[in-house]
């Protein structure tokens, strides 16, 4: 059950410090707090003057009595400064209940101060290393995980670390101890009185702690659910465009409405159950306080072996109990919520779903011979993509791509990526298995530009330095001129500093694709992969994003997924691909002769 709790708190052990310095004030704290009700007692009873002409002399009868002989003690001195001067033993009196709380309250304080840099740094590293290792999770696993649930666990799940477990480490640290002091001062006065209070708090926690059993549960639904509508929302805002053209409004309106409701239900039985907790501990402790009452009353009124200001002490320590008492007990309810969302953020962290590079990977920056597709075959979700498929692609040799959608066209390019494993037969470099290079040499080797541009909220000028971090600007500048983007760029209110939106979302289709291109010129890779770059622009904008193209291919090892047939028509070899497997190959005027179906493919795009 605590093992989520114990994992996570162990990101903890960097600001130990911090956890040992909290842990000293709570201490401090706690004692000055049993001492608060303490210094109540001289006060008193110079206003009730219940010490006047009452002088016995105290007698030390043993370590066992040693409580009756302080007692007595204390009872003498004040006794003896009641005879000589009241107000000046008030006064005493109320400076040292003012010293005390005073004491009290700088510790708490400082407490609080130090835990401050505990929790948020646990809080911190907590969410750094589950990006990290989301960051590195391959393709496959973003595209089995709901967007929306990724989120959720990053954000959601861990400010719910934060509202639950770390902030009831104050508790762990501070109210036991205050429990502590406190009864040891209750047992100094009475310890029969002391023995009840005893067994009736923890009776009374229990009570507390059945109530909210399933509490962990569900917990988890709603994080789920919330995981859903969030979901939902990050499909509306980058649907836009389809969800208006297709009168679907509706329809996402009823989605998100139906996982609302979901979400309002769960919440509902949550919070009403968690919201017994304070009106059940509150009411428990007003009985304790009423039951001690009794009991101590009959000691004051009927027994006379306890003083009045004595018992009046005794209740306030009593609360001093039951508050700190009845706060651990309602914390029960934030540990299972913690708990729900510990175990969500720790199925990330333990997750060992990365690609790894070969302890014996070597770094390799050019392309020198040829990458060779050696018999390989690839399975995703027990279907078959790619099907005993080989071939080669020599440097400086643009291969060209063609076949029916779902024939494997991009997860070839996934492939060399090495953003999946291939699951039999080899794929080499030059020589080289790709398992055996470097991940981050091979992604310096490769540029890619996607039917999609894939840009960042950000400025022009650096998501085109992505291409190459070290870049001078003249780079970047002349990366774009040949993109053919410079001239739209200089034309907004920013230039390259302008920022571009999610998505890009305030550029048009070219001018996002230029920039992706501009990117790729400045990164200068040795292989080039063009997935569908210009299928989705008007015909100006494919003109002036063909035209970047070219000059990008130029001199360079390019593999393109066919989307121009001016393009195709150049390539030194094209390949035609269908359920994974190549049905034939050649150049261009090879297969207007041999291949029905790349004639039938060659007619339709001169026709559009």
């Amino acid at each position: 059950m605590f093992t989520s709790l114990i994992k996570i708190l162990r990101f903890g052990y960097p600001y130990k410090a911090f956890a040992f310095l909290n842990i000293f004030f709570n201490l401090l704290y706690a004692f000055f707090s049993a001492l608060c009700f303490v210094s109540l007692i001289p006060m008193l009873k110079v206003l009730f003057n219940t010490n006047k002409n009452n002088f016995v002399e105290a007698e030390y009868k043993g370590i066992m009595n040693i409580h009756i002989y302080v007692k007595e003690s204390l009872k003498n001195y004040l006794s003896k400064r009641l005879e000589d001067d009241v107000e000046s033993t008030l006064v005493f009196s109320i400076s040292l209940v003012i010293v005390l709380f005073l004491l009290k309250n700088v510790c708490n304080y400082l407490a609080l101060f130090f835990i401050t840099f505990l929790k948020n740094g646990i809080l911190r590293d907590l969410r750094n290393t589950t990006y990290n290792k989301i960051i590195h999770f391959p393709i496959s696993y973003f595209i089995k995980k709901s967007k929306g649930d990724l989120i959720t666990r990053v954000t959601v799940d861990i400010n719910e670390i934060q509202n639950s477990y770390l902030s009831i480490l104050e508790l762990i640290f501070r109210e036991p101890f205050t429990i502590l002091f406190s009864l040891l001062v209750m047992f100094f006065f009475s310890i029969k009185l002391t023995l009840f209070v005893l067994v009736f708090v923890p009776l009374s926690g229990l009570i507390i702690s059945t109530i909210g059993k399933r509490l962990k549960i569900d917990s988890s639904k709603i994080q789920q659910k919330q995981g859903d509508f969030i979901s939902i929302l990050d499909e509306t805002i980058n649907g836009q465009r389809i969800i208006k053209s297709s009168n679907a409004i509706p329809l996402f309106k009823e989605k998100f409405y139906k996982a609302s409701k979901s979400f309002y239900l769960f919440s509902n039985k949550l919070y009403q159950r968690s919201s017994l907790a304070g009106p059940v501990s509150e009411f428990l402790g007003v009985v304790a306080i009423g039951i001690l009452l009794w009991f101590g009353g009959n000691m004051v009124l009927v027994e006379g072996n306890l003083s009045n200001t004595t018992f009046l002490v005794y209740i306030g320590l009593a609360y001093n109990i039951l508050t700190p008492a009845k706060g651990m007990s309602k914390s029960s309810y934030s540990i299972q919520k913690g708990i729900a969302a510990a175990d969500r953020i720790q199925e990330i962290l333990d997750l060992n779903y990365v690609l790894k590079d070969d302890k014996n990977a070597i770094p390799k920056n050019k392309l020198e011979k040829n990458i060779v597709f050696d018999k390989v075959w690839f399975n995703y979700e027990n279907r078959t993509v790619i099907n005993d498929l080989s071939f080669e692609i020599k440097k400086g040799e643009v291969v060209a791509l063609i076949g029916p959608s779902g024939s494997g066209k991009t997860t070839l390019t996934h492939l060399l990526n090495r953003f999946y494993d291939v699951d039999k037969g080899n794929l080499k470099i030059d020589g080289i298995p790709y398992k055996k290079i470097l991940l981050k040499s091979l992604y310096e080797m490769i540029g890619t530009v996607t039917q999609d541009p894939i840009l960042f909220n950000d400025s022009i000028y650096n998501n085109i330095l992505l291409g190459k971090k070290s870049a001078k600007q003249t780079e970047i500048l002349n990366a774009s001129k040949v993109a053919n983007a410079h001239e739209f760029i200089k034309k907004l209110p920013k230039g390259y500093q302008t920022n571009i939106g999610e998505l890009g979302n305030k550029l048009s289709g070219g001018e996002k694709q230029r920039i992706t291109i501009a990117r790729a010129l400045l990164k200068d890779p040795d292989l080039l992969i063009l997935d569908e770059a210009t299928s989705a622009l008007d015909s100006e904008a494919e003109m002036k994003v063909q035209q970047a193209l070219d000059k990008l291919m130029k001199n360079r090892t390019s593999l393109i997924i066919a989307h121009k047939i001016s393009t195709i028509k150049r390539a030194d070899t094209i390949l035609i691909l269908d359920k994974g497997k190549i049905i034939n190959s050649g150049k261009h005027e090879e297969l207007l002769v041999k291949s029905s179906y790349y004639k039938s493919w060659v007619k339709k795009q001169q026709i559009n």
